[in-house]
């Protein structure tokens, strides 16, 4: 018999919450076959079993919050330790051997959810199964339509009013009859291990720094035309789908050169100067925000950081980060354009000083040589630790990366 322990969960993390059990009581499983997921605040873990056996006992259930070295379960070693621990009765040679259980039949809402994953994140097709909602009739608010864990748990609240059977001959009404669970106004749900991290982490930058934002526009008609006319090539070519964002994450390398401060932290009384850039890209997930980053993204150009923003997206979409897509980073770039938002404050990834704030694209008139115009128009905010960074380098900084986005050809010069 072995037990099942927590493993260490990487740098600075002592603590995950037990998301599912991949395995029941009573499988036999080989070594290295995945036997629990933990969510800590940065990646999900898989446990893996260190020996073959029988999983004889689960300690620990979903939703739980356990540590490094906390027992999860227990392991019986030898696949067949189940069935010879077992004694089987004996069976009369007058009474023939029952006949075996026929498999259960998946119910409709699951075969459904099954059907239908493409288009549902795993962690909302399991709250569908558990629950027995058909996906497909789940509106998902999503990119391109995916249905999220949001998503399911909104139909599960949502009152669902039956039409009432018919009155018998005779009956009254029923007064003062309790309403059906499903007309409940409100659900609880405990904060998951990575929700409570970042509530932490964001009320730590606010508190631990001298937060202030400054705001710029810039004009993506250039950079708009140069994208236009790239992106079919380059997806031919390298295979990936040229987005701003990439753009964006070069000017801000060729500004944070310049400006150095931008990229720096505080150590005590003292600032130490990043001469690199890992450049974090904040990444929407159904777990939650994390920021996953581009190492050395100043020694890499358009389409090569392009390609590195489409692979850790895919990575945090897939809850497949690894630690060192989550730690090292120096800076950070948000884009709330591209759920609507106009302009907003982002909060500095601590212990980061910096954080790029992109907004949505749209027309407005601006004035040109004399002339009111029509031109696409994004406000960008930079959001910076005043203790460090003053105005004049904050302003500056966002000046740069709107001349550099304005005059892309300008990316190659610097």
């Amino acid at each position: 018999m072995s037990s099942i322990k927590v493993p260490p969960l990487g740098e600075s993390i002592v603590e995950a919450t037990v998301s599912r059990w991949l395995k029941k009581e009573g499988d036999t499983v080989a070594v290295g076959d995945s036997l629990v997921e933990l969510e800590t605040d940065k990646i999900t873990v898989e446990v893996p079993a260190l020996e073959a056996g029988v999983l004889t006992g689960r300690t620990r259930g979903e939703g739980d919050v356990v540590a490094v070295g906390d027992v999860l379960g227990e392991l019986a070693a030898g696949a067949g330790a189940a069935t010879a621990s077992a004694p089987t009765p004996a069976t009369s040679a007058a009474e023939p051997p029952a006949a075996a259980a026929p498999p259960p039949v998946p119910t409709p809402a699951v075969a459904a959810a099954t059907e239908g994953s493409a288009k549902v994140s795993p962690a909302a097709s399991r709250l569908a199964a558990e629950h027995g909602v058909n996906p497909a009739q789940v509106a998902g608010t999503g990119r391109g339509g995916v249905v999220s864990k949001t998503d399911v748990m909104a139909t599960l609240s949502a009152p669902t009013i039956a039409p009432p059977p018919p009155a018998s001959p005779g009956a009254l009404p029923a007064t003062g009859s309790p309403l059906p669970a499903t007309l409940a106004r409100e659900t609880r749900e405990k904060m998951s291990t990575r929700r409570k991290r970042i509530a932490e982490n964001l009320l730590q930058s606010q508190q631990s720094t001298a937060h202030l934002t400054t705001f710029n526009e810039i004009d993506m008609t250039a950079i708009t035309a140069l994208r236009e006319r790239l992106k079919d090539r380059v997806e031919k070519e390298q295979g990936v789908k040229l987005s701003f964002m990439p753009f964006f994450a070069k000017a801000a390398c060729l500004a944070l050169k310049a400006f150095p401060t931008v990229n720096a932290q505080i150590d005590g009384d003292t600032i130490v100067y990043k001469h690199y850039v890992n450049m974090g890209i904040a990444v929407a997930s159904d777990a939650g925000l994390v920021v996953p980053n581009i190492k050395d993204a100043d020694r890499k150009g358009v389409v090569e950081i392009g390609k590195d923003i489409a692979a850790v997206a895919k990575r945090a979409r897939d809850g497949k980060l690894t630690m060192d897509d989550l730690t090292g980073g120096t800076f950070t770039i948000t884009n709330g354009g591209v759920f609507g938002s106009m302009l907003s404050t982002p909060i500095i990834n601590y212990p980061q000083v910096g954080i790029l704030g992109l907004h949505k694209t749209q027309d407005r008139p601006v004035a040109i040589d004399g002339q009111v115009v029509v031109r696409p128009m994004m406000y960008i905010a930079l959001s910076y630790d005043h203790r460090i960074i003053d105005g004049q380098q904050a302003v500056l900084f966002l000046v740069r990366v709107k001349e550099l986005m304005e005059d892309p050809a300008a990316m190659l010069v610097y």
